[in-house]
């Protein structure tokens, strides 16, 4: 891996960091102390909040698919590339096509953690869509595209970086996301 590969890499990864621990934090201090709602109203905490996480996810997505593109063909496979890329394709419509229906199914507020601003208003646990499939289709299906797309571009770096991205993102499920979820649906 060049110098300039070895920088995307880590570059990949800190946005992934800034990601789940900018989120994850923001959310767990909501949760704990109502900080945001308290200072501007559930509706505009909500907002700003919103606009900001979504600066950070593309962001992230941004910086795995400058990771992929600048560090292809790093991953010497014994196939040939029609078969790699057309796996990664499939790859990539399965887990994009999960997640758009599992977005679907939640709606966008809930996409973007609305129910730590209002709880009153959450959704309670939902058994339509790819969840009467699979508790967290977004953590687990929606990211074969990440697969995918290192498997289509070749980047071993990308891969490296596709597994910390989901173990992140399971990670902050497992320790932000369901425990507060558990909380608000205690009778559910």
């Amino acid at each position: 891996m060049t110098a300039a590969q070895a920088a995307f890499f880590t570059y990949a990864i800190l946005s992934r960091l800034a990601y789940v621990l900018l989120v994850g934090g923001v959310l767990r201090r909501e949760e704990r102390d109502g900080r945001y709602t308290q200072r501007f109203g559930r509706a505009e905490a909500f907002r700003r909040f919103r606009r900001t996480a979504a600066l950070i996810m593309n962001h992230d997505a941004f910086a795995f698919v400058v990771l992929c593109l600048a560090t292809r063909d790093t991953w010497q496979l014994a196939l040939p590339a029609a078969l790699t890329i057309g796996v990664g394709a499939v790859l990539v419509v399965i887990g994009l096509g999960t997640k758009l229906w599992a977005a679907r199914t939640l709606g966008s507020n809930a996409y973007y953690w609305h129910n730590f601003f209002d709880p009153d208003g959450a959704i309670g646990p939902v058994a339509t869509g790819p969840y009467r499939f699979i508790s967290s289709p977004m953590y687990t299906i929606g990211y074969l595209p990440t697969y995918g797309l290192a498997l289509i571009l070749r980047s071993f770096p990308g891969l490296i970086a596709a597994v910390f991205s989901q173990a992140a993102i399971l990670s902050f499920y497992f320790l932000v996301e369901k425990p507060h979820f558990r909380r608000l649906h205690r009778s559910s």
